[in-house]
């Protein structure tokens, strides 16, 4: 089946920033977050400003027809070949952590200033590992999130200038089905959206979790996906889920779960956000807190619930929030909670998330946890509700909904 590719102009500008920059572009991400995608928009947008195609190299290392290179000085030596000569080339290669030793091919393509490197990998282990040591200072990561809200919008061909009505209803949708690009393609079929999302899972449990890990008992990761799942946005540790899973008679260590957790986070299915004492202006150590990729596997995995609809808005924000460019944390001040503290260059910000307070007391404790911050950083509440409630003491209050939209 042909790729349907459409624009993301937010990867397309930060590609274009490093265009030629004496740096590896890496492009990491959760599988089908449309990293392919973007380096195939990228190389359109090449072509589009005057590069030949044939000074454009792409290779997909998990195809069949490059089974060859995967042996790290057959990969050299083909890339070498192909770009023989003084002219300048751009070399794309998808799921580079298929090559055993990739990183001593891409350490030699690197001295050829001529080339300018784009990889792909679906795991952040090997940014951790060779590649970080032998290129240290030399590469960027570029994170591909799956759909923003606006970007969702686009894809279903709309934009932010319908009514306000429609948007609440595809906003339901972003939040239910999920946020990978190509459910956009699969309309409201709830079964081919059902086997879509199952695949994926399946596929970054597989390939990306278990084989790395060599986890063979693949029920007990389920177990620690679904347990996690079931506490999106709630302060957790891996603790707490071996004594879940030891009181449901699994036998298990806390360095097994613990060893699971970072394995599932090395693949983008959960983000771990740390906790940050505000006052003392320093991390914490415990009692972080995990969300999801794309909400719509929660969906998949442990069923739709009306009881926690607040953490599944918080998790669309916290992403939200990380694509715009954010470094995220869990705020702490005093006794007091701020679901996220937001760092931006020197910028800080901070964001209170509920799905409605129309409800006065409700109003009064999300608000309350602003009291102790006493710096003169924006401070937002974020909800789902219309009514414009006037003066908040300076909190500034933004419909989640319209905020997704807006710059």
């Amino acid at each position: 089946m042909e790729e349907i590719v459409f624009e993301r102009p937010h990867y397309i500008e930060i590609l274009e920033k490093l265009r030629k920059k004496r740096v590896i572009k890496v492009a990491t991400g959760i599988r089908r977050a449309g990293k392919s995608s973007v380096f195939l928009m990228y190389e359109a947008f090449l072509k589009k400003h005057g590069v030949a195609e044939k000074n454009i190299i792409h290779l997909n290392l998990e195809d069949l027809q490059n089974a060859e290179l995967l042996d790290y000085k057959k990969l050299y030596a083909y890339i070498n070949e192909k770009t023989a000569g003084q002219e300048d080339f751009y070399v794309f290669i998808d799921e580079v952590q298929q090559c055993l030793s990739f990183e001593k091919a891409l350490s030699s393509l690197f001295l050829n200033s001529r080339l300018d490197l784009y990889v792909t990998g679906s795991n952040a282990y090997f940014l951790s590992g060779e590649l970080a040591t032998l290129l240290s200072g030399r590469y960027v990561e570029i994170h591909i999130l799956p759909l923003s809200f606006k970007e969702y919008l686009f894809f279903n061909k709309k934009d932010g200038s319908i009514s306000a009505e429609e948007k609440k209803v595809m906003f339901s949708k972003y939040l239910s089905h999920g946020q990978f690009p190509y459910l956009a393609f699969l309309g409201d079929d709830e079964e081919a959206l059902r086997a879509y999302m199952e695949g994926i899972f399946n596929t970054i449990l597989i390939k990306d979790v278990c084989v790395r890990e060599k986890i063979n008992d693949v029920t007990l990761l389920q177990r620690i996906v679904k347990t996690v799942c079931s506490n999106v946005g709630s302060s957790i540790s891996s603790k707490r889920i071996t004594d879940t899973l030891i009181s449901s008679g699994r036998k298990i260590t806390g360095n097994t779960v613990e060893r699971y957790l970072n394995a599932l986070c090395d693949a983008f299915i959960f983000y771990e956000v740390p906790r940050f004492d505000i006052r003392g202006n320093e991390m914490l150590k415990t009692l972080g807190k995990y969300y999801l990729a794309d909400t719509g596997l929660r969906n998949i995995l442990i069923g739709s619930r009306t009881d926690d609809f607040g953490h599944m808005l918080e998790n669309i924000v916290y992403l939200e929030l990380k694509r715009r460019g954010n470094q995220v944390y869990v705020g702490k001040a005093g006794d007091a909670e701020i679901d996220f503290v937001c760092k931006k260059g020197n910028e800080i910000s901070y964001y209170q998330v509920s799905a409605s307070v129309l409800d006065e007391a409700t109003r009064k404790r999300e608000l309350s946890a602003f009291i102790p911050v006493k710096d003169n950083y924006p401070k937002y509440l974020l909800t789902l509700d219309d009514y414009d409630f006037g003066s908040l003491g300076g909190i500034i209050h933004k419909n989640i909904v319209q905020w997704m939209i807006d710059d």
